[in-house]
């Protein structure tokens, strides 16, 4: 294809957060960039924004808040005057009642009753009296931090809809990293500073996910970013190669570069870089590497959970204020409800219809992946009618977005099989570069996502792995405790302090 530079400094795989965020950086500081992107409209990957029709939407929902500074400047530098302030609101359903989340203690007492919430009280003490002691999977875990009785409410239904296993199944680590800092005591007294209206702080974008009141939000959605990435590499000269999707990457050690054959519909792109970085799925990018890795086994028993989003546009102001509402129920398959006008108003161009998107968790390829996408909008007018959230006749109209991989899998066995393909890739290609949520199989947010970039380009610069990218999201009071910038998941070690040590392989 004319135009495009085949001897590149670095060559990344992947146009979402990671992606983006290392060509822009890199183009900012000189480097010759070249990106593919399988998608042949979108950049962004699940943090894109879809549009049909003037409707946009939000692949997942994404709050902009972090606690790294050079986050938050980087968000503020690519895209200075398009942020805007959004009310937070979340609930819970369950048992055809709202809880608001995070909880307000009065309310949750309430609609749980007194009954029931003595017996939650009576698990969760008899948990911290008599813990299990062999903690494997996601149920020990929560019951062991919850009790049994809290664990079924609040953990169990909607956690089981999201991976698509049972909660004795999935790792510890997953609780271990999101949760970890979440506690009874703590969510109580949160709960009653928000019951009497206490906490009115505002964010900046560096607030604490469980503590806020607002966020910062694109007025066009999250895409927006990283459209304007994507325009500021192009514009320092680098390419987007959209619709290139990765056929094969090999090592030419003679010549001291890596060639990374891409494919699009008109034809093969054979790219020469010093540097790659694959924010790809690690299952993906082990079975394009030649010669193929030993770890190809480790990397083809990596696991992924998809999600389809069913948009419905219904008559009607506004169906409810909510940002989302997460649906602990049984008697319906939808797993959480985000309302487009609440992240945005600009996100819907009709002040006469509300937009919502119920999104649906799934494996590629079984029953709901696959139904025809009438099917999929007539299933989820049926259930918010089961909901109670409207009248299936007020709906004028439907759409569908299939994302595939939006979550890596913890499974029993995903940590081992991380580390064995990581540390074979480490030992061979030290300029080979993993980076972002798929790229290293780990539930990374955007920010972290973004972090793991900004540490890879500092390694790239120094000409050898001064910074451990894996040591970012380690620590789970990243997301739910502590000020910005303090302790051990702060700014300071997140993107100062992470020195990597060879010798020390730790697990994803």
């Amino acid at each position: 294809m004319p135009g495009i530079d085949q001897n590149l400094d670095v060559a990344i795989i992947g146009a979402g957060p990671a992606g983006l965020t290392a060509a822009y950086l890199l183009t900012k500081k000189g480097y010759s960039v070249t990106v593919i992107e399988k998608d042949p409209i979108y950049v962004g990957g699940i943090s894109r924004t879809v549009e049909l029709n003037g409707f946009r939407f939000d692949i997942g929902g994404h709050r902009f808040f972090s606690k790294s500074k050079e986050v938050v400047d980087l968000w503020n530098e690519i895209l200075p005057d398009d942020f805007i302030q959004r009310p937070r609101m979340s609930r819970i359903y369950y048992e055809g009642k709202f809880y608001s989340y995070p909880l307000r203690a009065f309310e949750a007492l309430w609609n749980l009753g007194l009954w029931r919430s003595t017996l939650c009280m009576a698990s969760f003490a008899k948990a911290k009296l008599l813990p299990n002691r062999t903690v494997r999977s996601f149920q020990d875990w929560t019951v062991n931090a919850f009790g049994h009785k809290l664990f079924s409410i609040f953990f169990k239904t909607y956690t089981e809809k999201v991976w698509g296993m049972p909660c004795d199944e999935m790792s510890a680590d997953w609780a271990a990293q999101r949760i970890k800092g979440l506690s009874l005591w703590g969510a109580v007294k949160d709960g009653l500073i928000r019951s009497l209206g206490l906490n009115k702080r505002p964010n900046d974008g560096m607030a604490t996910k469980t503590l806020l009141e607002s966020f910062r939000y694109p007025r066009l959605g999250p895409g927006m970013m990283w459209e304007a990435a994507r325009d500021s590499v192009v514009a320092g000269g680098n390419q987007v190669l959209m619709a290139h999707s990765l056929k094969q990457l090999a090592r030419d050690d003679a010549a001291g570069l890596w060639q990374m054959a891409a494919q699009s519909a008109d034809g093969e792109v054979l790219l020469k870089a010093k540097h790659v970085i694959s924010s790809a799925p690690m299952r993906e990018l082990a079975g394009r590497i030649h010669p193929l890795p030993a770890t190809l086994g480790n990397a083809m028993e990596l696991k992924y959970r998809d999600f389809l989003t069913v948009a419905l546009m219904i008559k009607s102001d506004d169906l409810f204020p909510d940002n989302w509402i997460y649906i602990h129920d049984s008697k319906v398959q939808v797993g959480r409800i985000q309302n487009f006008r609440s992240w945005s108003p600009e996100m819907v161009p009709d002040p006469s219809l509300a937009c919502v998107g119920l999104e649906y968790f799934c494996f590629e390829g079984d029953g709901l992946w696959s139904a025809r996408d009438d099917e999929l909008i007539d299933l989820a007018k049926r259930e918010m009618a089961i909901l109670g959230l409207c009248d299936p006749a007020d709906v004028v109209g439907g759409a569908v977005v299939r994302q595939e991989k939006a979550y890596p899998v913890y499974d029993d066995d995903y940590a081992a099989n991380v580390v064995a393909m990581r540390t074979e890739l480490e030992q061979l290609y030290p300029s080979l570069h993993l980076v972002g949520r798929n790229g290293m199989h780990r539930y990374n947010n955007q920010d972290h996502a973004m972090m793991t970039a900004m540490l890879t380009v500092r390694n790239i610069e120094a000409g050898q792995r001064l910074f451990d990218t894996w040591a970012v999201n380690e620590d789970a009071e990243y997301h739910e405790a502590g000020e910005e910038g303090e302790g051990p998941a702060g700014q300071k070690a997140a993107l100062s302090s992470l020195r990597l040590v060879p010798s020390r392989l730790k697990a994803a």
